[in-house]
């Protein structure tokens, strides 16, 4: 690769060249990692959305979020009707001001069952899970997970059944010191969040420097440290 196109591959924001039909050309490092989170599809209509009308450039300044990738602006550009690129600008938050966990070497699962165990006394909800159990144990102050997993599960108390998910978050991943590490999410789902709780939620969230997404369900983001 040219010095130009090295930068183009680690640049912090992603790009991606589609074809007219919406099949990618080429996608820089950052891209890649993004599709993990969303699909091809996605990208391409929002390039078309936010396209000029003729041929050039247009940047447009636009709150965007898929997973825990969060962006504040896109530009668009295409000089003919055979390609046409997205660069997404990306809003520093998860990989930039998250610092690199410390605690204790820890079950997953068992913190997890810990966390069910206790919402269910005295409850009707039944509690259902799915656990990948390839995920190892993971550096994480567990302390401060219980407090945030509770209230996860504290928002979803008013309904019949609530499903829990750990699972291994294929293509993203986060940088401390240098280094990368993959990330696994612990997932709550239910038919009904509470809105006010999940305010809370996201809160508490980031006072114990967790990231939650919060959407049709409740995930809980944590990067697998295992030494």
């Amino acid at each position: 690769m040219t010095f130009e196109q090295q930068w183009l591959e680690y640049d912090y924001n992603p790009f991606i060249v589609f074809t007219a039909n919406g099949k990618i050309i080429s996608a820089n490092s950052e891209a890649q990692f993004l599709l993990g989170a969303t699909t091809p599809s996605t990208l391409f209509e929002l390039a078309k959305v936010y396209a000029s009308v003729n041929f050039g450039f247009k940047t447009t300044f636009i709150e965007l979020e898929y997973g825990r990738y969060k962006f504040f602006g896109v530009t668009v550009g295409y000089e003919n009707e055979d390609q046409i690129a997205i660069k997404l600008y990306q809003t520093p938050s998860y990989k930039l001001n998250t610092k690199k966990p410390e605690g204790e070497l820890t079950n997953i699962f068992t913190i997890t069952d810990l966390c069910i165990a206790t919402n269910s006394i005295s409850s009707s909800i039944k509690y259902t899970k799915s656990y990948d159990p390839t995920i190892p144990e993971i550096i994480v102050n567990s302390n401060k997970l219980i407090k945030v997993l509770n209230k996860m599960y504290a928002c979803v108390e008013e309904n019949e059944t609530v499903d829990t998910k750990v699972f291994y978050r294929v293509g993203e991943h986060i940088k401390f010191d240098g280094k990368k590490y993959g990330i696994f999410s612990i997932s709550i789902s239910a038919t009904h969040i509470n809105k006010q709780e999940s305010t809370e939620l996201k809160a508490l969230a980031q006072n114990n420097h967790f990231y939650v997404e919060i959407s049709s369900s409740l995930t809980i983001n944590i990067p697998m440290i295992t030494s």
